[in-house]
């Protein structure tokens, strides 16, 4: 065992309580390395990890330390704003942790407002520009497996904080121990009047009058924070013929009906559609437990048809782009991974599209930069390929609940034109061409996984230059801060055949992503030459073994 682990396993052993030391004396040598061989760093998504004791993993003492260097950030740089907003998610120790939170900053002199109850991430964001705060926190895996959790951190635009922020508060973080004390406190309470201004400003960005209010819905919220907000939004529009999944209905931090409850994953519709096929209902919706990513199903005869994110993200784009009035210059923003059939659409409607690095992020800092120049008002819609969307400016992050409010209008719109979705998507694809854009991810947990994804990425930056028939025509190393975007460790190949290929290590996960784009006659032959791209790239990685 490494002489680091060695020395931070047997620090901590001498400072926690008698049941920790417990579990810690239990381990094997296996989960004291994943442990403790590292500590979480903080980025621009803050920390995320599996839940456990060690360096490695998101517990107490792991946020309270990373509270107490935000808290040392914040009064550098905004000592004249001591105001900071802490919401939670529905995970197990989320409400736990955000208490931590607030009694760190409490004790720092902080006037800290912490949400009652568990809410959307996107609620966070809302009351830190509604009630001019600092920064905000969530307590949030966002759509990780039971086990994870972890910390975000908005900055005073209510967008997640910027690479040199963060970097800046990690500093912070790295001079501090684990092991403070802090006196307990009473918290103030962010008032319902927030939330309440925050379904307003969701009910806002209503296109159309809801042309057929009698569709049938079945909506889960996987045992997240999206019940109230999602239904709520939707009664406010009129849909009463609402089913929710009671199995996945109320918080439930183990998620026990849903493995992944990550809407990016098909299974997480499984129940969902089972109960729109016993009540014979139009349309599932699915939001993830912090509720600001969304999937649908939507019936197709006897049985439903799950939209990719890049196939709903086009849909509402082109749905918006055919209904915005008054807009001068309007602008479509996106990050890279997402297909490239969306600019296609928004510039058949003279809309500008941004490209943006992965990560929402990306979107919202545009969005400040378009407020800057005063043309907010110009922003009509953004989406990722990861489930996220967003139509407004009253939040920097994406939001589920507007996302089903635009969804439902959307889909009754068409209903009342006797066209269904999928027609509405094929008739994109004969004007623009069918275009695949399909994600898979390879997980490598642990010290040697970290060393493998980095292995990957340095084989593909340097050594890959072919796969299988295609030949790598152009490598885009976005390390370097190309094409006007900050550096990030994220390599796009362009190959001889107008395809391309994008690798990207997880921010939050032990994973490493591939995207591909896919340009082709068919659905079917798109997907036959994304197949033996995918083999070549798995024997590529088994040889760097």
């Amino acid at each position: 065992m490494d002489e680091l682990v060695k020395s931070r396993y047997q620090y901590w052993l001498e400072h926690i309580n008698e049941s920790e030391v417990n579990a810690l004396n239990n381990m094997i040598d296996t989960e004291i390395e994943n442990s403790f061989y590292k500590e979480l760093s903080f980025g621009t998504g803050g920390i995320r990890g599996k839940m456990g004791l060690g360096t490695a993993k998101i517990n107490g003492y792991v946020i309270q330390r990373a509270t107490q260097g935000l808290a040392n950030y914040l009064k550098k740089y905004y000592s004249s704003n001591n105001k900071v907003i802490i919401g939670y998610d529905t995970r197990n120790h989320s409400k736990e942790y955000a208490e931590i939170s607030s009694r760190v900053l409490k004790s720092n002199g902080f006037n800290v407002f912490l949400f009652k109850e568990a809410l959307p991430t996107p609620c966070v964001s809302f009351a830190v520009r509604e009630l001019k705060a600092a920064c905000g926190i969530v307590i949030t895996a966002s759509h990780n497996p039971a086990e994870y959790n972890g910390y975000k951190v908005y900055n005073q635009n209510g967008c997640q904080i910027t690479t040199e922020a963060a970097a800046l508060v990690y500093d912070e973080i790295k001079k501090l121990d684990y092991f403070d004390t802090y006196k307990s406190c009473k918290y103030t309470y962010v008032c319902d009047e927030v939330y309440q201004k925050y379904m307003d400003a969701v009910e806002k960005e209503q296109i159309l009058p809801i042309q057929n209010k009698d569709v049938s819905i079945v909506y889960t919220p996987l045992n997240g924070t999206g019940l109230k907000p999602v239904t709520d939004i939707l009664n406010r529009m009129g849909f009463a013929n609402i089913h929710i999944v009671k199995e996945q209905e109320m918080p439930d931090g183990n998620f026990p009906t849903c493995k992944k409850p990550n809407p990016e994953e098909y299974e997480a519709l499984n129940l969902g559609i089972d109960y729109a096929k016993r009540t014979h209902s139009d349309l599932v919706l699915a939001t993830d437990p912090d509720c600001d990513r969304l999937s649908i199903a939507i019936r197709m005869d006897k049985d439903f048809q799950i939209l990719s994110a890049n196939e709903l993200g086009c849909l509402l784009l082109d749905y918006i782009c055919q209904n915005i009035k008054n807009v001068h210059k309007p602008v479509f923003i996106k990050t890279i991974v997402t297909t490239d059939l969306a600019e296609l659409i928004a510039k058949k409607y003279n809309v500008s599209t941004i490209n943006t690095l992965t990560g929402f992020k990306f979107i919202g800092e545009q969005i400040d930069v378009l407020k800057k120049q005063k043309r907010e008002k110009d922003f009509i819609f953004g989406f990722e390929e990861s489930c996220g969307f967003l139509k407004g400016t009253y939040v920097r992050d994406k939001d589920a609940t507007v996302a089903a409010m635009l969804v439902c209008e959307m889909y009754a719109y068409y209903k009342s034109k006797d066209v269904s979705l999928i027609d509405r998507l094929n008739q994109l694809y004969e004007e623009f061409g069918y275009c695949l854009n399909v994600q898979h991810s390879l997980t490598f947990d642990g010290a040697k996984g970290q060393a493998k994804i980095e292995k990957i990425m340095d084989g593909v930056r340097y050594v890959l230059q072919r796969l299988g028939n295609s030949t790598i025509v152009l490598k885009k190393d976005y390390l370097h801060g190309i094409d006007g975007l900050p550096k990030s460790n994220v390599i796009k190949v362009f190959l001889d055949d107008k395809n391309s290929i994008i690798f990207r290590p997880s921010g939050t996960e032990p994973k490493i992503k591939i995207y591909f784009s896919i340009i082709s006659k068919d659905e079917q032959s798109a997907l036959d030459i994304k197949e033996k791209l995918y083999f070549s790239i798995i024997s590529f990685i088994n040889l760097l073994d």
